[in-house]
C-alpha cells in the first residue's frame, strides 16, 4: 500500500511539473518576443514599478538561494512520504518554472518601446531570437534534459531506485563553454524583435545572473570533483564559446 502511495506521488509530482515547465517555456517566449507587452500584472506607476522589481528579482534570489545547503535541505523535506530527498530536483524544477511562469504572466507593462524592428530588420531580430532558442534547447539537452525538467526525480521513485545524476557534462555545447544554458538564457533576454524598457530591465538584471550565478555552482563542482573539474575549467572558457575545428 505505501509503496502504491509513493509512486502516486511520485506520478503527480511529475506530471505537475512537467506541465509547469512546458506552459512556463511557452508564456517566456511570448512574453520575451513581445518586450513583456502581454503581462497580465495590471498596475500603474509606482506600484508597478515596485511589483515589477520584485518579479525581476524573485527569480535569481530563490534560485541561487534554493542550490545553497538550506535551500537543499527544505526541497528535502518538501514532499510526502518521505520522498523529500528523492523528489528534490523535481520540486527544484517545478519552483523555477513558477517562478518564471509568475514573472512572464504577472508583470505590469510600461507601455515604453524603444525600438521595434521593420522589414529586413525585424526578419533579422526574428532569426536571432530563434537562433537562441534553439542554442538555448541545445545546452539544455547537453545538461541532461531528465534533470532540467525534474524527470530524474520522480523517475527514480517510481522505479524504485535514487536518483542518478552522472558526471558533469563536458560534450556538446559544454565543450565550447562551461556555462552555455546561462549563455543561451542571456541570449533569449536581448534578441527579441520588440525593445521596451520592460525587456531592458529584466534583461539587464537576469544577464548579470547570468554571469554571476554560475560562479557559486563552479564553487561546488570543484568541491565535488576536484582536479577532474579544475582541467575542465584549464581547457574550456567560462561563458564565451571557443569553437575549434
Amino acid at each position: 500500500m505505501r509503496r502504491r502511495a509513493e509512486v502516486a506521488v511520485a506520478l503527480s509530482w511529475g506530471a505537475l511539473t512537467h506541465a509547469l515547465f512546458a506552459l512556463a517555456v511557452v508564456t517566456m517566449w511570448l512574453g520575451l518576443h513581445d518586450g513583456l507587452a502581454g503581462g497580465a500584472g495590471g498596475l500603474e506607476g509606482w506600484p508597478a514599478a515596485a511589483a515589477n522589481a520584485a518579479l525581476v528579482l524573485q527569480f535569481p534570489l530563490l534560485h541561487s538561494w534554493l542550490l545553497s545547503g538550506r535551500g537543499r535541505a527544505l526541497l528535502a523535506r518538501a514532499a510526502p512520504l518521505g520522498l523529500g530527498r528523492a523528489l528534490a530536483p523535481t520540486t527544484f524544477a517545478a519552483t523555477a518554472s513558477l517562478q518564471a511562469l509568475a514573472t512572464f504572466a504577472l508583470w505590469s507593462p510600461s507601455g515604453v518601446v524603444l525600438a521595434r524592428g521593420d522589414g529586413a530588420a525585424s526578419w533579422a531580430w526574428e532569426a536571432a531570437y530563434a537562433a537562441s532558442w534553439v542554442f538555448l534547447l541545445r545546452a539544455l539537452h547537453d545538461a541532461g534534459p531528465g534533470l532540467q525538467t525534474g524527470f530524474v526525480g520522480w523517475s527514480s521513485v517510481v522505479r524504485g531506485r535514487k536518483p542518478e545524476f552522472g558526471p558533469f557534462p563536458t560534450h556538446g555545447t559544454f565543450a565550447c563553454c562551461r556555462q552555455p544554458v546561462y549563455l543561451g538564457f542571456a541570449l533569449t533576454l536581448w534578441t527579441g524583435p520588440v525593445h521596451t524598457l520592460d525587456g531592458l530591465a529584466l534583461a539587464t538584471v537576469w544577464s548579470a545572473y547570468c554571469a554571476l550565478g554560475p560562479l557559486h555552482k563552479e564553487r561546488r563542482y570543484r568541491a565535488w570533483y576536484g582536479e577532474r573539474y579544475a582541467a575542465y575549467q584549464a581547457r574550456v572558457p567560462y561563458m564565451f564559446p571557443r569553437f575549434r575545428r
